[in-house]
């Protein structure tokens, strides 16, 4: 019986045109690794599922290539610098698609749910997309920061984010089995922001996130290196600047001055609108393509804001 499996040869190699688009990443890699790295990122553009390196050996024909551990230890064992390459990525994207202006980077945390004793750095989390405000649903997987430079697309009308750098922020109990002090999520966001800053020495940089990242010791970490934009609760407790120090005044400095109103509170107000406010979401109106027929997609404000005007408009 004849066998109709066919190995991957020596002339398969990677096309030309997949070469010249990732030779900018040429220098951070051996001769032999950059051979399986170009393999693995075509067979990750070709893989219609997850993304693993045996997938990426199948669907280039790989499948039953005898040295397919060389592959595995693109990952787990050849000497490659990931920040290196992160570097390199973000001056690439800044420079084509960025080259005036603020550099806007977008800073989110995702949960890749993944199970199994060997994966020392996952915990429990909760789940962001099957949890809501009166039911909480917990998940198992790995914690990622990302970065994310949000540019303009012309031919989009809209801004799309662009990965460069994601770091892995391991779980509580995986830093106490190890001995280590545990790093909470805004450390690794300020460990990260300021090596961005770092790389871009000579640009003005704004990171935008949600309003995890909204923590005193994040912000007076960066304030002086970049702007930070974050979510603010409506029941944050906000302050006045510390009063001026007087003469012959004993006792530490003051940290804060005096307590302002909530925003809850100034929404409860008679007569006060969100809508007349600067600090409601502008209504962007764009075209959605559907096949033939188009339709308005119109982004509408965020769940607080929606809450915070029936509050306002109450007698």
């Amino acid at each position: 019986m004849t066998s109709h499996i066919t190995t991957a040869t020596v002339a398969d190699r990677a096309p030309d045109m997949l070469r010249t688009w990732l030779q900018p990443f040429r220098p951070f890699f051996t001769a032999p690794v950059w051979e399986h790295v170009l393999i693995l990122l075509m067979g990750a553009l070709l893989a219609p599922g997850k993304r693993t390196v045996t997938t990426a050996l199948r669907i280039t024909g790989r499948g039953t290539a005898s040295n397919f551990t060389c592959y595995h230890q693109v990952l787990n064992r050849a000497h490659w610098s990931g920040r290196a390459i992160a570097c390199r990525l973000l001056s690439l994207i800044v420079d084509h698609l960025v080259p005036s202006g603020p550099v806007v980077i977008g800073v989110d945390d995702t949960i890749e749910r993944r199970w199994g004793q060997r994966i020392a750095a996952r915990g429990i989390y909760r789940d962001p997309v099957r949890s809501s405000h009166a039911h909480f649903v917990k998940t198992s997987g790995l914690r990622w920061l990302s970065f994310m430079v949000l540019c303009p697309v012309g031919w989009a009308g809209r801004a799309k984010a662009l990965p460069f750098l994601t770091v892995l922020a391991p779980s509580e109990r995986c830093n106490r089995t190890r001995g280590k002090p545990h790093k909470r999520l805004t450390d690794w966001a300020r460990q990260g922001i300021l090596q961005i800053c770092r790389w871009l020495p000579d640009r003005r940089i704004v990171f935008v996130g949600d309003s995890g990242f909204a923590a005193l010791d994040l912000l007076v970490a960066v304030r002086h290196q970049c702007a930070v934009v974050s979510r603010l609760r409506l029941d944050a407790n906000l302050y006045a600047p510390p009063p001026a120090r007087g003469p012959h005044t004993l006792g530490r400095p003051a940290d804060k001055g005096i307590p302002l109103p909530k925003l809850k509170v100034i929404a409860e107000c008679a007569g006060y609108s969100l809508e007349q406010d600067c600090r409601l979401r502008m209504v962007r109106r764009g075209k959605m393509r559907t096949g033939r027929h188009f339709r308005h997609r119109t982004v509408v404000p965020s769940r607080q804001q929606n809450r915070a005007a029936k509050m306002g408009s109450r007698p």
